[in-house]
This record gives structure tokens, sequence and C-alpha cells, in this order.
């Protein structure tokens, strides 16, 4: 590829810098709660699979939001929707510091889902508009990045802000992006694209029934099964990672967070080679090596035993689990046309987010009642099942509207 198709436009700058400002406060908005959960569990008396079901409840919001918001961003457009999400999960976030009891957490968090689910398809389908095929790997890997280095930010706000202002205070901090809303709003122009494709097809109605006609219908059931164990392994690890250090390893919030930094630039790095590799060598070459990866690590890490394979180890799964999460944006773009790319992108992956969000609990259970073994013994299954799923998705064929850029 030369110079001048590597080369952004103005408008792809800004597309992909905000769409990254985007996933990064959304993901440090949803990770924040990883830090506090001991803190609300204490706090309100509450088990612990009471405490994974707060996650839970995130999730099923999102579900909410992507099958709300994502239709709305094709028929209307991506820019006031991606504003209004922005917007919705940044004061829910916020307004969690003033919760009462548990039902008022569950029902600011499930707000924030709606918020951050609602944004997900949004941002990807902003990118995909943006970029061509060719390019949509490695640059959704650098929004996915983004979301990364947003759940950095929540740890250092976790080791700062909980030991002066507590648990409560970390979520008033969850608060800010609300200025991204207002930035969005009134800075971020629509996509060609996406106008070009809305005067085409003005008479179009747009609707989740889409994603499953044209032949689409295997593509779509097959995409939300990798959705649903990705979303599985992410916040089955990441929800309970800090709890367990915390408490297994004896860790105070400040340890458990440099831990929780290592494995999220684990994450980063996979993100970045998984996005290049499937530029070159194809998502289905690229998912089934990671997926395989995937099951091996998660499993090998529930025997690490010291802070040196703790922080290793970690830095390692999350380089597999969870950098080949920076495909979906770009696969769903490249099997879906323009018209429907934020739904399609919203449906599958808040599905995934909203069934694969139980794992959380599943996970408490085990840790309950059995052992840190066993609760990686079935994230590890999960990931042979989405192996299976992979190899029978056709990728060789997509259907898309490219554009020049």
């Amino acid at each position: 590829m030369n110079q001048e198709q590597t080369k952004m436009s103005t408008y792809q700058r800004t597309a992909l810098g905000t769409a990254m400002a985007g996933l990064g406060m959304q993901s440090c908005s949803t990770m924040l709660l990883s830090y506090v959960l001991t803190s609300i569990i204490a706090d309100f008396a509450i088990s612990s699979t009471a405490g994974g079901a707060i996650s839970t409840v995130t999730n099923l919001g999102m579900l909410a939001g992507g099958i709300i918001f994502g239709t709305l961003a094709d028929k209307y457009g991506r820019v006031k929707i991606f504003a209004i999400t922005v917007a919705i999960f940044s004061l829910a976030t916020g307004a969690t510091a003033f919760a009462s009891n548990i039902a008022m957490v569950y029902v600011l968090r499930f707000l924030v889902g709606v918020g951050g689910g609602g944004e997900y398809g949004v941002i990807m389908s902003i990118v995909a508009d943006a970029f061509n095929e060719k390019r949509r790997g490695r640059v959704t890997s650098f929004v996915t990045i983004a979301g990364q280095i947003g759940s950095i930010v929540a740890a250092i706000a976790a080791a700062l802000i909980i030991p002066a202002f507590g648990w409560r205070g970390l979520f008033v901090f969850g608060a800010l992006p609300i200025f991204l809303a207002v930035f969005i709003f009134y800075k971020l122009p629509e996509s060609e694209t996406w106008k070009a494709v809305k005067e085409e097809k003005a008479d179009q109605k747009v609707g989740i029934r889409d994603l499953f006609t044209e032949g689409r219908s295997l593509i779509t059931i097959r995409l939300t099964i990798m959705a649903i164990v990705q979303v599985a392994g992410y916040f089955g690890l990441m929800n309970w990672l800090p709890s367990i250090l915390q408490s297994k390893a004896g860790l105070s919030i400040s340890g458990s967070s440099i831990w929780m930094i290592a494995t999220i630039v684990g994450m980063s790095l996979g993100m970045l080679v998984f996005g290049q590799i499937m530029d070159k060598i194809g998502s289905k070459v690229a998912y089934a090596s990671f997926l395989i990866a995937s099951a091996v690590a998660v499993f090998a890490y529930s025997f690490a035993n010291s802070g040196m394979l703790i922080l290793v180890g970690g830095a390692i799964v999350g380089f597999f689990a969870n950098g080949m999460n920076a495909g979906y944006g770009a696969i769903v773009g490249n099997l879906y046309p323009t018209h429907i790319r934020a739904t399609a992108n919203n449906i599958i992956f808040n599905i995934g987010r909203a069934v694969g969000g139980f794992s959380s609990i599943a996970i408490g259970f085990f840790l309950d009642n059995y052992s840190l073994t066993v609760a990686m013994a079935f994230l590890s299954i999960l990931y042979c099942i989405s192996l299976f799923t992979v190899l029978t998705l056709r990728v060789n064929k997509p259907s898309i509207e490219e554009n020049n850029a």
C-alpha cells in the first residue's frame, strides 16, 4: 500500500479521532465498576453473584441501547445519535455516585449500558463509512486500543480517587464525557458515504429483519455467537480480575490496578497485531489463531501462583483473548452494506454483550462454589465453541458498498 493510499483526509482524521475518544471514554465509564465492585458488595451487603449481576444488567442495557440507537443511526445519521449516546452513559455514570441502594445501582448501570451499547455500532459505522475494506482492520484496531486506554485511565483514576474520595467519587469522575457529547454534536460532520446512501435509499425502511435477508442469516448468527464468546471472556476476566487479585493475592486497590494495566497493555498490543494480520491474511485465519491461543492461555493462567506469573500471564491472556476484539467493527463493516451497518454492529455485538455478560454471574458462582481453575476452564470451552463457529464462517465475498477512501 503506497503513501497516497494510507494518507488520511481531514474528515477521516476527525472521524477516527472522535470514534477513539468516544470508545475510550465509554470503556472508562464501564470499567470503573471493576475497581469498586468489592466496595459496593460490602456497602450494600450483597453476595458475589448479586455483585456480578451489576455487570449483567449493564450488558442488558447495552442490548436495549443497541436495538434502539443502531436503527436510528442508520435512519437519521450517525452524528446526533453518537452525541446522545455519550450524554446518556456519562450522566448515568455520574448519577451512580448518589445511589442509596443496590436497586438504584442496577437502574443507573442499565442506563450506562443503554448509552454505551448505542454508541458502539455508531462509532464503528462512522469508521467503516470513512475507510475502505483494505484498511478497516487496522483502523478499527486503533479505535479498540483507545477503548483500552480508557480502561487504563479508569485504573489510574481508581488508584488516585478511591483512597481520597471513596467509590462514589470515582463515579463523579465518570461524568466528564458529557463534554465530548457537546463537541460531537456541534463539530463532527455527517459522512458523505452515509449521505449518499441515505439519498439513494430514502424510501427504504431499515430494521433488524434486514440482518436476516439476502443470505445474511447464517452470517448474522455466526457473528453473534462469536460476539457472545468475546464478551463472555472480556467481562468475565476484567470484572473479576481486580477482586480476585485483591482477595486471593492480597493486593491493595493500587496494586491490583498495576496488574490490570499490564493486562490492558497486553490487550492493546494484541489488538494492534490483530488489526494488521486481519488486513493481510484475512479474518478467518486471524480469528482461528487467536481463539486457539486464547483457550490455552486462559486455562493456563488459573495456575499462576506468583506476582510475576500473574503479571506476565495477564498480559499474555489479554493479548490473545481480547486482541481479536479489534476485528469485529471491521468484519461487520465488510459483510454488511452501509445502510444497515450501524444496525448490524449494534445488534450483533450487543446481543453478545447481553448474553456474554452472564459470564460474570457464572464466574461468581464458580468462585463461590468451586475454584478459579473451574472458572477459567469454562472460558476456555467457550473459546473452542467460537473457534468452530469462525471456521464455518464465509468471509470470502463480502457484501459491501466500497468508498474510495
